[in-house]
């Protein structure tokens, strides 16, 4: 009967006039209990905004499909979802709400890199670029980037496809990186194959994951220590 933490996040919203959906309105300010939690929320915006630029730097990256890759390559692990947007999906204003998208993302991570129970262990610069109005269609791509001992990481772009009658040609919606971890039967981590890296691209990916892996890693054992 003992509660405990299972999930812990910080979600960031924009607020959208009512009347014209393309602008984005003030935020009224709020009150600080102490003047740390303020400063505590600046640093944690500064992180995020430079997140977002990294991740807008790979919107011109696509995901092709290859043909008979080898076990344990990007290209064997790389998987692909695509998705109409039906009125449940969105708000009463018709366009998706983020948690749809970040489902549909989540349940694209490919499980066959190691064959195993695949669950989701955090989500790192998840950007929602764009909005994704009913009726399109939307393809959902993902790629594995790095592979620790127990962990990898993919990431995962939402490509749109507007209305028929709509000039506008597809887009990128959504980006962000995944990281999973295998387990057993028993719920214990179990090792992870480590992903062969074929061309450079890759190679430089990996290595960028790594650098992502490392600072988070740091990250978290100063929140334990912390708490």
């Amino acid at each position: 009967g003992a509660k405990k933490v299972t999930n812990k996040a910080t979600l960031w919203y924009v607020p959208l006039s009512l009347k014209n959906v393309n602008k984005v309105v003030e935020v009224p300010p709020i009150q600080y209990v102490r003047k740390e939690q303020e400063d505590e929320g600046k640093k944690r915006y500064e992180e995020q905004k430079l997140d977002r630029l990294e991740t807008k730097q790979r919107n011109g990256d696509v995901i092709f499909p290859i043909i008979n890759p080898e076990p344990h390559t990007v290209g064997y692990s790389q998987s692909s979802l695509i998705h109409l947007v039906g009125p449940s999906d969105c708000t009463l204003l018709g366009f998706v709400h983020g948690g749809v998208t970040m489902k549909l993302m989540d349940e694209v991570a490919p499980p066959r890199h190691c064959k195993t129970n695949i669950v989701t262990a955090s989500v790192d610069a998840i950007n929602f670029h764009e909005k994704i109005k009913k009726g399109n269609v939307i393809t959902i791509s993902g790629r594995m980037t790095f592979t620790s001992n127990k962990s990898m990481e993919i990431e995962v772009f939402v490509d749109a496809d507007p209305f028929v009658d709509e000039p506008r040609e597809r887009y990128r919606a959504v980006s962000a990186f995944f990281t999973y971890v295998s387990l057993s039967k028993e719920g214990k981590p179990l090792p992870v194959p480590q992903l062969l890296t074929e061309t450079e691209d890759e190679k430089r990916r990996f290595e960028e994951g790594k650098g992502r892996y490392l600072q988070t890693k740091a990250k978290r054992q100063a929140q334990m220590q912390q708490a």
